[in-house]
């Protein structure tokens, strides 16, 4: 017989699992809530989360809360991936600049698997915030960044992150199909920019717009508002905003690698 201790790939992968989870929102889920989204059953979630609680990798919200969310270990390790690219650097000034042109909130970008991973933010003037951050990974199929990163990769990289892609649904504009996905990364590709339009949360649209390095997609930037701060009267000026800022860090960049 087996050591039945012994973890194996299968739970690997589902703890893993729990922790994108956790790391896709700022609120705290509770374990029936977790094995209902993630579809793993809930005697094996309670042990997933009471071990990464005891090794400190989640916590509870509060001494008394059944909720869990990441604890600053989780976070810690995600800072020191990030501080070996020197990507976020980089575009920190250049975020700076487009902040001030657009008056929006501005996000890098980079593709992780089947998420996007935001590397560098900057938010816009005014009271109106998001709940992004550095380090938050995020859906491919409803997000400007998600779309740009996949639309340049090449044909066999795109049909193999989207098998088995879960295409949820967060609003009635949502794609929801591989097909309609697709055909909006052909568009992408044609325009040289993408756009989430209400796709991931009503009333919040998104343009990004791909950052080169030695002829290929490694990053996005985006910029994000509200549908009264990104008017279709005002996509051109955007557009053309964003392009120049990606060129921007694509070039300092370019420069950092040689």
């Amino acid at each position: 017989m087996g050591d039945s201790t012994k973890p194996s790939a299968g739970s690997v992968e589902r703890a893993f699992t729990i922790l994108e989870f956790l790391n896709s929102s700022k609120r705290g889920w509770n374990i029936s809530e977790m094995s209902r989204k993630l579809k793993i059953p809930k005697s094996t979630t309670h042990v997933l989360v009471s071990t990464l609680d005891q090794l400190g990798y989640i916590k509870q919200q509060y001494q008394s809360s059944r909720r869990f969310q990441l604890s600053s270990k989780m976070f810690s390790l995600g800072r020191r991936a990030l501080e070996a690219t020197p990507l976020p650097d980089i575009a920190l000034p250049h975020l700076r600049w487009l902040v001030q042109e657009s008056k929006l909130t501005t996000h890098v970008g980079i593709l992780e698997k089947k998420q996007v991973v935001f590397v560098q933010k900057v938010d816009g003037p005014g009271i109106i915030k998001f709940d992004t951050y550095i380090g938050k990974c995020s859906q491919l199929h409803c997000t400007g960044l998600g779309k740009i990163l996949l639309a340049f990769q090449p044909e066999e990289t795109i049909l193999s992150l989207l098998l088995n892609y879960p295409f949820h649904r967060f609003t009635k504009r949502t794609i929801s199909s591989q097909a309609a996905f697709l055909t909006e990364l052909a568009r992408v590709r044609q325009n040289g920019y993408a756009m989430d339009d209400e796709e991931e949360e009503l009333g919040i649209r998104c343009i990004a717009a791909p950052i080169f390095t030695s002829g290929e997609v490694s990053a996005a930037v985006s910029v994000t508002g509200t549908t009264a701060q990104i008017r279709i009267e005002d996509m051109e000026r955007l557009v053309t905003l964003a392009k120049r800022t990606a060129a921007k860090i694509s070039a300092a960049a370019g420069d950092i690698a040689h």
